[in-house]
């Protein structure tokens, strides 16, 4: 994907979605946080760089774990940076900064950070060994990489469940991405990850496979509409007629129902966790 045509569209609808939707996001990624911090280690001097920010919640969690030292978010959303910045002052940090910039090509201080950082940002690279190697760059000698990414999605309740549900009624867009293309899948094959990491420089990886769930919505209704506004599915329904959408709006909620718990709908999102180091 061109690297142009990836900032347009983390600067329409994509962007757009996330940032109504950060809270949901945040409540729905919240396992996987925790396992990426677990993974990064982040120490109270620590230097943080956080690769495809988004709103930038991390990156804060970051800043408050290292406050003897500083965060950096980088992102290509506009408006979702205007969010970061926006939550990191009401919550009174001065050690976070963000920045709209492409980490595969951004001009970083050479052994600027100790460690980077990524939730779910770091599988849309048009060069992943590019990419990789410029954040090796970043790091100090023996620096720590940490990032979270999806497993294959057939392996993916939070991606197969309503996608079977609704493929009777509109062509939904396939997940996306694999070895050779940048999409959400693009890191799902453990090898590759090896190998993209391997030759941009980084030793010690490490893959852990987990298998926490993603959190939808409070409700069956929650979750629901969660789904059905996401630009993906919102814009393949926008293309049927009033009683299909009704249909599938109703096959959906049926499919979400068996998965609804006193602590929400919660459908298990296999990822790994994947650790390595810059040369020391």
């Amino acid at each position: 994907m061109a690297e142009s045509t990836r900032t347009l569209d983390w600067n329409g609808a994509n962007g757009d979605h996330w940032v109504a939707y950060e809270d949901k996001y945040n409540a729905a990624m919240l396992r996987y946080g925790e396992r990426l911090f677990a993974g990064a280690d982040v120490q109270p001097d620590d230097r943080v760089l956080d690769v495809g920010c988004g709103c930038g919640q991390t990156t804060r969690v970051a800043a408050a774990l290292a406050a003897g030292g500083s965060a950096l978010g980088v992102d290509l959303s506009a408006a979702m940076l205007a969010q970061a910045r926006a939550r990191a002052a009401e919550e009174g940090l001065a050690n976070v900064s963000f920045e709209q910039a492409d980490a595969q090509v951004h001009d970083f201080a050479d052994g600027a950070y100790d460690v980077a950082i990524s939730r779910f940002g770091v599988m849309f690279f048009a060069d992943p060994v590019a990419a990789f190697a410029n954040v090796r760059r970043a790091l100090r000698p023996a620096g720590r990489l940490a990032f979270v990414c999806w497993r294959a999605p057939e392996e993916s309740e939070y991606s197969g469940v309503p996608r079977a549900a609704l493929a009777p009624y509109a062509a939904l867009p396939p997940p996306g991405g694999s070895a050779t293309e940048p999409g959400p899948n693009s890191l799902a094959d453990p090898e590759h990850v090896r190998e993209v990491l391997g030759s941009a420089g980084f030793t010690d990886v490490q893959l852990e496979a987990e298998n926490e769930a993603m959190d939808l919505g409070a409700g069956v209704e929650e979750a629901l509409a969660f789904v059905l506004d996401r630009p993906h599915v919102h814009a393949a329904l926008a293309e049927t007629d009033a009683a299909t959408r009704a249909k599938a709006t109703e096959d959906l909620r049926e499919a979400l129902t068996p998965y609804a718990t006193p602590e929400g709908v919660l459908l298990r999102a296999p990822a790994w966790l994947v650790t390595a180091h810059a040369p020391a």
